[in-house]
């Protein structure tokens, strides 16, 4: 099972920028926060992610909300994104068609990979395929789940169908 792109884009219909966005990096270093590596053209669907994710209590640390990076992409781009990296808690890759595609998300993934991060995959769908598959066999997942009346989003680890609610997870993490 994956996200469902459909659901992402209506979760970012709630969306709402953070008061001091500017302050953004400043902000997350208070709170346990994970890394989303994304591809820069699914800013809806980031932004679907962003509010799903408040709703289970966990900030995510987004590039583009960040000031402190350069405009144009470089190497001091990836020494700093090496840096948010390292200092994020957790690191989250969300698959899409275009991150996927992408050659910076590779990149992140494979650095914090060799980081010792815990890398987790959230794998998305369309109407078409499903992204993220290739990773599954390597790393746990996001996933929506539900139990009883309960539904939200859940780790799951690799090869199991019985998650975690994510809320819980990060807590033990």
């Amino acid at each position: 099972m994956a996200l469902a792109k459909s659901d992402l884009l209506r979760k970012a219909n709630l969306y709402q920028k953070p008061i001091h966005e500017v302050q953004y990096a400043e902000i997350t270093k208070a709170k346990k926060t994970a890394f989303l590596c994304h591809s820069h053209k699914d800013v809806e669907q980031v932004k679907g992610l962003i509010v799903w994710f408040r709703e289970e209590g966990i900030d995510l640390y987004i590039d583009w909300m960040d000031y402190s990076l350069p405009e144009v992409p470089s190497a001091e781009t990836a020494r700093k994104l090496k840096e948010k990296i390292e200092f994020c808690n957790l690191f989250y890759f969300l698959a899409t068609s275009n991150s996927t595609a992408s050659r910076w998300c590779p990149w992140e993934i494979g650095y914090a990979d060799s980081s010792q991060k815990s890398v987790v995959i959230i794998p998305t769908s369309d109407s078409i395929n499903n992204y993220g598959n290739e990773y599954l066999g390597l790393y746990p997942r996001i996933d929506t789940g539900t139990e009883g009346s309960r539904a939200g989003l859940a780790l799951f680890e690799i090869g199991k169908s019985k998650g975690l609610w994510l809320s819980d997870a990060i807590r033990k993490m």
